[in-house]
């Protein structure tokens, strides 16, 4: 039989397996915050400049263009958003340690 002559048979769709969500622990609205990186601390600052430069800018445009200028930075004119950022690093690490110890005694009590 030519092949123009068969007709075609309509292929099974695959079965797809339901995969159970992994549950998620909530956070832990006492836990300390994240350290910034040098780029958000340069954002932050820079963010308002940028609008009023560029009025009526969208959202995505507004961080299309800090970026840019990010890029842009020479080491001299970054350094002064590394150290805030090394300094931000530093006072997580230390709340969080503090977190952790003071976690554990919570934890011993309620068992």
């Amino acid at each position: 039989m030519p092949r123009a002559a068969k007709e075609k048979m309509p292929k099974e769709k695959p079965v797809r397996k339901t995969k159970e969500r992994a549950t998620r622990r909530k956070k832990d609205p006492n836990a300390p915050k994240r350290g910034l990186s040098a780029y958000m601390f340069f954002a932050n600052d820079n963010r308002d400049k940028v609008r009023e430069e560029n009025p009526g800018i969208s959202f995505g445009q507004v961080g299309k263009m800090l970026g840019d200028k990010w890029k842009a930075l020479s080491d001299s004119e970054r350094k002064p958003y590394d150290e805030k950022a090394a300094a931000d690093k530093k006072r997580y690490e230390e709340e969080k340690a503090k977190y952790q110890a003071g976690g554990d005694d919570e934890e011993e009590e309620s068992s």
